[in-house]
């Protein structure tokens, strides 16, 4: 398995989901295909109790991370595009089942795609894309909302934002800039740099 810094780390930023999402755009073998798809059901087996990802395969006891970069949120836009590759539901069903923990836990304290609300929000959008299902639109628009009501008093004491880059697009306020231009056509949205 892929190692970052001495960890095997399974998130969409710099794990096992990132490198699964980018083969999935390949054109693979079947033998390939089978080995993106076994290292898939590895993961729904693995999952928390609560359907949310493990960080890393050294770190399976911590059910604390709701992010693009490490947890359900990111997985979970893996699993719609192996839904989408491979047909298959078992896919879907676990995107759904991620997009739940990201519903229960994923209003976060920062506004950046990679590890905040924003990025949260493309689970949902990602999943109206692939279903049509209005449910998703309806809780993509709610974290939306929160943003638009909060985020200038959140930022402005602090508390959203963090990290080095306060106002870039995967760690900061350009991320929900993205965002609320992705909301103008949701069925459109793409997670940037990710979704393709």
């Amino acid at each position: 398995m892929f190692e970052w810094y001495g960890e095997k780390y399974w998130g969409a930023a710099h794990g096992l989901a990132g490198i699964m999402h980018v083969l999935m755009h390949m054109e693979l073998k079947p033998d390939e295909m089978e080995d993106v798809k076994g290292t898939l059901k590895y993961m729904i087996r693995n999952r928390f109790p609560s359907g949310n990802y493990p960080s890393s395969e050294e770190d399976r006891n911590r059910d604390v991370l709701v992010h693009w970069c490490h947890g359900a949120p990111g997985i979970a836009l893996t699993l719609v595009k192996a839904a989408e590759v491979f047909r298959d539901e078992e896919f879907l069903r676990a995107a759904v089942d991620a997009a739940e923990v990201v519903w229960n836990r994923g209003l976060l304290k920062r506004v950046g795609i990679c590890h905040g609300i924003s990025g949260n929000v493309y689970v949902f959008l990602s999943l109206y894309r692939v279903t049509g299902n209005a449910e998703f639109l309806y809780r993509a628009k709610a974290f939306a909302c929160f943003l638009l009501d909060r985020a200038l008093k959140l930022i402005s004491t602090g508390e959203m934002h963090g990290g080095d880059n306060p106002y870039s697009l995967f760690e900061g306020i350009g991320g929900t800039a993205y965002l609320f231009l992705d909301m103008v056509e949701p069925s459109a949205a793409r997670f940037p740099a990710y979704e393709l």
